[in-house]
């Protein structure tokens, strides 16, 4: 987090392309970080055979492990991590601009500058809550 409580949508991204989830933990969004994690561990658990899984904890045993992978396997694993970097980035990129709005006193809608005596948005006409307007 920068200082003024950005999130970085690449490093997002990156997180999620080294592990699907880790991007959403960075964005500290928990459940979407689980659900990630789960679809992994079951697509593994359901396309991959036990007798793919290393017996040893090392460097060998899982490149071996790798390179044993059913195709669909790995194309699985591959459009999950890819669709875990889409939706990281693109939660980050929400989160940054939802963040812009409250503290810039721009409308919800254009995002155009609000005058604070109107209650409304006088680019787009927008409606605004009481609550907007004294927040914004």
């Amino acid at each position: 987090m920068t200082e003024t409580g950005r999130k970085r949508p690449w490093l997002a991204a990156l997180l999620a392309f080294i592990y699907p989830g880790l991007g959403h933990v960075y964005l500290r969004e928990w459940l979407r970080a689980i659900l990630w994690f789960g679809l992994v561990v079951s697509t593994t658990t359901l396309l991959v055979g036990g007798d793919v899984m290393p017996d040893a904890l090392s460097v060998e045993a899982f490149v071996a492990a790798s390179q044993a992978l059913p195709l669909e396997a790995s194309v699985a694993l591959l459009a999950i991590t890819v669709l875990s970097m889409a939706d990281a980035y693109w939660m980050a990129t929400k989160e940054n601009q939802a963040t812009e709005v409250v503290e810039g006193h721009t409308c919800p809608n254009c995002g155009q500058e609000l005058d604070e005596d109107l209650e409304f948005c006088h680019w787009c006409t927008t409606r605004l809550e009481p609550a907007d307007v004294d927040d914004a």
